[in-house]
């Protein structure tokens, strides 16, 4: 095959690595934006799964834009050298220090930190989860079951609530509420995460 076929094929093949590019990036950001998830699909391909396309057609477009610097990498040479005078030496370091520059900028991100800036929302609904369940405690359960539900004990509950100390854990809530004069509030209070 000739040189000037292959060119022209490797610029065929990166012109539609960049148009398919852009065009799944603007369909993940607008059409199918952050939130949609697994609810709205296109094609059958939800926003994550156009995420990975998005993903491979950048791997196609790197990979044929390397090739291309590759086919014409004399000319890059030639280009950056120019022609021998003075300053040919300054112009060489410049670019050799702009492609490090956007590498290192390239690489900076995988390299750093990750900062965790909220709550991943699994969290939240276990979260959501415990406090629902300290809500349920109602005046048929007993000390015992309170604490088992709530991982707070007896004890602690009775000094919060200034019952006395031998009462027993089976004794249910309803009971010690109409003898003691407390509200379940309090309870719910004492052992709320």
């Amino acid at each position: 095959m000739k040189r000037s076929s292959v060119n022209f094929v490797v610029d065929i093949v990166a012109f539609s690595g960049f148009v398919f590019l852009t065009a799944t990036g603007v369909l993940v950001r607008y059409v199918l934006p952050p939130g949609s998830g697994h609810f709205s699909k296109i094609w059958g391909l939800d926003r994550h799964e156009w995420g990975a396309v998005h993903f491979w057609i950048a791997i196609v477009f790197l990979s044929t834009l390397a090739v291309h610097l590759i086919l014409h990498w004399r000319w890059v040479v030639s280009v950056i050298k120019g022609r021998p005078r003075e300053g040919s030496a300054v112009r060489v370091w410049l670019a050799i220090v702009g492609i490090v520059a956007l590498i290192a900028l390239a690489v900076a991100p995988f390299l750093s930190n990750r900062e965790q800036t909220g709550v991943p929302s699994h969290k939240l609904r276990t979260e959501k989860t415990e406090l629902e369940k300290h809500m349920e405690i109602r005046g048929s359960m007993t000390l015992y079951e309170v604490e088992q539900l709530t991982g707070v004990s007896v004890e602690n509950i009775l000094r919060k609530l200034n019952l006395p100390s031998d009462i027993p854990a089976d004794q249910q809530l309803g009971k010690l509420r109409r003898k003691y004069g407390f509200e379940m509030d309090d309870v719910r209070k004492i052992v709320q995460p």
